[in-house]
């Protein structure tokens, strides 16, 4: 996309050309008509992978009144590799995710949280990059301004040609469904639908058709070793399968970014090392920008680079 598709109103805000305030509204409505349906639907999909639905990115509650907005469709953009330099960037490589004096203020009455403030990095198109630190040190908070799901006190937060700290609710929305994958800890799949309609999700909201949301998400199981899992629900699957679903919605609107928090912190040694594989390759294999909150030393081991966090500076 190019820089005059975007549209700065006077608020500030980012806004995607060529999205009218009726399509939006649409949208929302579309949203809330294919998840009506979806319930509708169950009695007669329930023993068919073939005719099964699925979830939405997870967005955890980040405190701004202005966050409720249903996903949209969003035209796909070529990411930016401006030549801008820091300390945390292998110098030769593609800038595709770029933080400039990041920082995270909470008020909570009287009292002032400062998270951290200052944080300069960049990370390389098709790098892995783990971040760790002591538990408290702002390392979920620091994913989640990344990735759109919080917007930040003070700086920039650049993914591609877009600063998402400054695009507007609905765009922003629009954005996350479909340019970035999500993984946490727990998971967070819809317990009363099976794998594979939790897989759909991200693709009924973006509204693509049912048949085929259903066909990529049976061939996005199928990728993650879970074929014969896709009519089970996430109470009848294993932690580890559990894992492999969400990570299949992660990447099943193809994004260029995917962002783990503690993808395998809830799962034993033995399994966790089987998902560390299944991540390194498929980030590899599809080519992503993967950034991993992570107090695994194994798992921080495969990654490109470790960025470590705490007391409020990334070194």
């Amino acid at each position: 996309m190019k820089d005059d598709d975007n549209i700065v109103s006077k608020d500030g805000q980012q806004h995607l050309s060529g999205v009218s305030s009726t399509e939006r509204l649409s949208t929302e409505e579309g949203t809330s008509a294919e998840l009506s349906a979806l319930h509708e639907r169950r009695a007669s999909i329930e023993g068919s992978a073939a005719g099964t639905v699925g979830t939405s990115p997870d967005r955890p509650d980040s405190g701004d009144a202005n966050a409720d907005v249903a996903p949209s469709p969003l035209r796909p953009f070529a990411p930016s590799s401006s030549p801008l330099s820091t300390s945390h960037f292998p110098e030769s490589a593609s800038r595709y995710v770029i933080a400039e004096n990041l920082g995270k203020t909470y008020q909570t009455g009287r009292n002032r949280v400062v998270v951290f403030e200052g944080l300069d990095f960049q990370i390389a198109r098709r790098e892995m990059v783990a971040i760790v630190g002591p538990s408290g040190s702002g390392k979920s908070t620091l994913l989640h301004l990344l990735g759109g799901l919080d917007r930040p006190t003070r700086g920039t937060v650049k993914v591609g040609e877009f600063d998402i700290a400054k695009l507007a609710d609905v765009d922003l929305a629009r954005f996350r469904n479909r340019e970035i994958g999500f993984i946490f800890q727990f998971h967070h799949l819809l317990p009363e639908f099976t794998a594979i309609e939790n897989v759909m999700m991200p693709l009924l909201i973006s509204r693509t058709s049912h048949q085929v949301a259903s066909q990529q998400a049976e061939s996005m199981l199928e990728r993650v070793g879970l074929a014969d899992r896709s009519v089970h629900r996430p109470g009848e699957l294993s932690g580890g399968e559990q894992a492999r679903v969400a990570l299949a919605r992660a990447l099943i609107g193809s994004p260029g970014l995917l962002l783990l928090d503690e993808p395998t912190g809830d799962l034993d040694a033995k399994t966790g090392e089987s998902i560390h594989a299944l991540l390194k390759e498929i980030h590899q294999s599809r080519g992503l920008t993967s950034i991993v909150v992570t107090h695994n030393e194994r798992l921080a081991a495969i990654c490109d680079r470790v960025l470590h966090l705490e007391d409020g500076r990334l070194t």
